[in-house]
C-alpha cells in the first residue's frame, strides 16, 4: 500500500496567479518533517481543485508547469536523485480526449482517474494513452 498525497489549488488562487506559493505550502506543510527513505513510498498527485469533476481540466502545459514544480521542490529538499525517482500524477479530469498529450509531459508520471473509471470504454481509452503501452 502505498499513500497518495493530493495537493491542488482553487480557481481564484491559480487566476491570482499564486498557485505555486499554495502548493509549496501544502507540500513543505505536510510532507518535509519526513526523511527520505519515507518520503520515497509517497506518490504525489496535482488535483487543481477547480478542475475535479466540473469537466474542466488544466491544459497539458499548465499541468506540466506544476508538477514540474513540484519535482523542483522535492529535488531542493531530498535531491535530484529521489525527485526523479518520485511518481507525480495528475488527477484533474483526465479525460481521453487529453490524456495522451497530459501523459506525454515529462514530469506527468501518470493519472489519478475518478469519474472517468467508472465508464469501462473511457478508462480503456486513458490506459491506452500512456506512453508505455
Amino acid at each position: 500500500m502505498r499513500p497518495i498525497f493530493c495537493c491542488g489549488e482553487k480557481l481564484d488562487v491559480r487566476e491570482a496567479g499564486t498557485h505555486e506559493s499554495l502548493v509549496r505550502s501544502q507540500i513543505e506543510n505536510s510532507l518535509f518533517d519526513i526523511d527520505s527513505e519515507a518520503f520515497s513510498k509517497i506518490v504525489i498527485a496535482y488535483e487543481p481543485v477547480w478542475a475535479i469533476g466540473t469537466g474542466k481540466t488544466a491544459s497539458p502545459q499548465q499541468a506540466q508547469e506544476m508538477h514540474h514544480f513540484i519535482r523542483s521542490l522535492i529535488s531542493e529538499k531530498y535531491g535530484k536523485s529521489l525527485a526523479a525517482a518520485t511518481t507525480i500524477l495528475y488527477g484533474g479530469s483526465c479525460k481521453p480526449d487529453n490524456a495522451k498529450e497530459i501523459f506525454s509531459k515529462p514530469d506527468v508520471d501518470g493519472g489519478l482517474i475518478g469519474g472517468a473509471s467508472l465508464k469501462a470504454t473511457d478508462i480503456i481509452e486513458i490506459v491506452k494513452s500512456f506512453p508505455k503501452f
